[in-house]
């Protein structure tokens, strides 16, 4: 048993915990798909193709490998739009330039939310959903969505609002005579 914890402190030693790729810092901890498919953009599809792009087993604990193979990861990560068709980009046809691009990152939540501001302000039919903070891909609206947390008729309340209502008229009526 103590013959082995030296060797885990020494596998702790060569760990980098964190690794970071563009502005995003992924865990060192866990294997290259699963920290790669933690960023923005980037799910395990596109984890797997990076991976296999940048040469590394893709079960490979991620904070152990060598800083050039950490940096052939980024720059696959980086190159990613080049290397597969169009189809599995996230970003296709580029309203302003029309380009087809992979966005990760911030950059991914940047132009989603420019695309977002774009349809409200030319007022298109997403656009006004936005506006008015309800589903906007076609869900049902009916019974799901509610942000009141109001489900449906409330009975009993309307039945004592109508009595008191009640009550006062008849008050009324007895100070009017």
């Amino acid at each position: 048993m103590s013959a082995e914890e030296p060797q885990e402190q020494e596998d702790d030693e060569d760990l980098r915990y964190f690794v970071r790729i563009g502005q995003t810092d992924l865990d060192g901890t866990k294997s290259v798909e699963r920290s790669l498919s933690e960023m923005n953009g980037i799910g395990r599809r596109t984890a797997r193709l990076i991976a296999e792009e940048a040469g590394v087993d893709r079960t490979a604990t991620f904070g152990r490998l060598d800083d050039d193979v950490i940096d052939g990861v980024i720059e696959a990560v980086e190159n990613y739009a080049d290397q597969v068709p169009d189809w599995l980009n996230n970003r296709q046809g580029d309203f302003y330039s029309g380009e087809t691009t992979h966005e990760i990152g911030n950059d991914l939540q940047l132009t989603r939310q420019h695309d977002i501001n774009r349809m409200k302000m030319i007022d298109s039919y997403k656009g006004s959903r936005h506006k008015r903070g309800q589903k906007v891909r076609g869900q049902r609206t009916k019974s799901t969505g509610r942000t009141e947390g109001t489900i449906g008729v409330n009975v009993e309340e309307i039945r004592e609002e109508q009595a008191e209502e009640a009550a006062a008229a008849e008050e009324e009526e007895d100070e009017g005579e």
